[in-house]
């Protein structure tokens, strides 16, 4: 066995997307375990690292505000960390962060209007753009929220507004890859420029063409080769 692979969604996601990069890892014999925030109908779940398993490597795959939903412990004792499309801080500092402050209040705003499938709708648009959101997988934007769902994605929602650098816990000796969607339409290019500056060590795949979402890129081979390497 490989080790062990630990995963976690960002913000109005879930866990179903990562069930092709589940089924990659498992045939090359990495146990994996993702974390659930429970926006949706999926019960919510803190990924842990399974103590009864045979030592080995331990690798974290994050996108987005995944990497703030991770339990310290968790990712304290990685020894490899993925970061897709990822960020220390959402709104970048000062000037550059005027825009991606007024927009996160515009959604605070909608959600306590009660316009929430309308905000989901148009924010996943844009976390697919520049692909058609039809190609995202299913997730808490195509059902229904219960309560205690859509008062964790408001909870999380503010915490966007709030990080403003790496979890104290990021283990400093962790092997780290930055995946950056060149086309992001989430996380500014300040953002993804201060995440480089904040890790300076880090192996950086820019990918060409990709939103947010990272649809199309063809990343699960290549990012479990890296996580396989010496």
């Amino acid at each position: 066995m490989s080790g062990q692979l630990l995963a976690m969604h960002g913000w109005a996601g879930d866990s179903r997307a990562w069930q092709p990069w589940r089924v990659a890892a498992e045939q090359r014999g990495w146990s994996w375990h993702s974390g659930e925030r429970g926006y949706g109908p999926l019960p919510p779940q803190a990924p842990a690292w399974e103590s009864g398993e045979a030592p080995g490597r331990r690798g974290v795959l994050v996108h987005s505000l995944g990497l703030h939903l991770l339990p310290p412990a968790v990712l304290a004792s990685a020894d490899a960390v993925v970061l897709l499309a990822s960020f220390a801080a959402f709104v970048p500092a000062g000037r550059d962060g005027r825009p991606l402050r007024a927009a996160l209040a515009a959604m605070e705003a909608r959600l306590a209007a009660g316009e929430v499938a309308g905000l989901l709708a148009d924010f996943l648009c844009q976390a697919a753009a520049p692909d058609p959101a039809s190609l995202l997988p299913p997730g808490p934007g195509s059902e229904p929220l219960e309560a205690a769902g859509l008062e964790r994605l408001r909870s999380d929602l503010a915490l966007l507004g709030r990080v403003d650098a790496l979890p104290a816990a990021f283990p400093p000796a962790a092997r780290v890859l930055l995946v950056e969607a060149e086309d992001d339409r989430i996380v500014a290019a300040a953002s993804r420029a201060a995440l480089r500056r904040a890790l300076p060590e880090a192996t950086v795949w820019p990918i060409a063409g990709a939103g947010h979402s990272l649809l199309r890129a063809p990343l699960i081979e290549p990012v479990l080769t890296w996580l396989e390497a010496a």
